[in-house]
């Protein structure tokens, strides 16, 4: 196969917060060549709508109840949207756009996409593979702590699963999927059994099998 036909694909990753799932998704995107978005998806949404990025980081990966109590202190919160000056944002819009913003970058070219329910958004795209990355609590708790985040074992046990709810609670309530089950993706990988290189090679393996690169 050459390089012009090589067919368009997209990886979505999901995971499990300390589990190695931003690193290892840079790298497969790097041995890949194609891109990488995480957080860089917020900042699209927030051009594409004119919204200020706060918002956008203010409801990344998070359900609508979180998000509104968080809001809520904030700015003015009526029945359901976030009221700035004379125009409403509601949570559903804020997942809306950057639903829009994840489908047009997948459309545009080969990438890989970690959370925000990628997997969902683009299950009828023709070559996406959804991957879920988890890991013991051991492995999470020592890579969390490596970041310098936490100072204590119980502060980042706490943290991982915090942040896992937090991950659930969004991603059951925009899917009619569960987080982090198995049978939900194509493939889940445990990161704490081999190498973020190792696991890296793994998924992109995988990739080309399904792929056919």
């Amino acid at each position: 196969m050459t390089e012009n036909t090589k067919p368009q694909f997209v990886i979505t990753i999901g995971r499990q917060f300390g589990s190695g799932g931003r690193e290892i998704g840079r790298l497969v995107a790097e041995k890949l060549g194609i891109d990488y978005y995480d957080k860089e998806l917020l900042t699209e949404a927030s051009k594409s709508t004119g919204m200020n990025s706060d918002f956008f980081e203010a409801a990344d990966e998070r359900s609508p109840r979180f998000f509104s109590s968080l809001m809520a202190f904030s700015t003015g919160f009526h029945g359901g949207s976030f009221v700035i000056g004379n125009s409403p944002i509601s949570n559903d819009n804020i997942y809306r756009q950057q639903s829009e913003v994840i489908e047009a970058l997948a459309e545009r070219s080969s990438c890989v996409i970690l959370g925000r329910t990628a997997d969902y958004i683009l299950r009828n795209h023709p070559n996406a593979i959804s991957i879920f990355i988890h890991a013991s609590i051991d492995s999470c708790v020592q890579r969390i702590m490596r970041r310098d985040c936490c100072k204590t074992i119980d502060e980042a046990r706490a943290l991982a699963e915090k942040r896992n709810k937090l991950r659930a609670e969004y991603y059951n309530f925009y899917t009619d999927k569960r987080w982090g089950e198995a049978m939900s993706y194509d493939l889940s990988i445990d990161s704490s059994k081999q190498s973020v290189e190792q696991t890296a090679d793994i998924i992109v393996n995988y990739v080309k099998t399904r792929i056919g690169l």
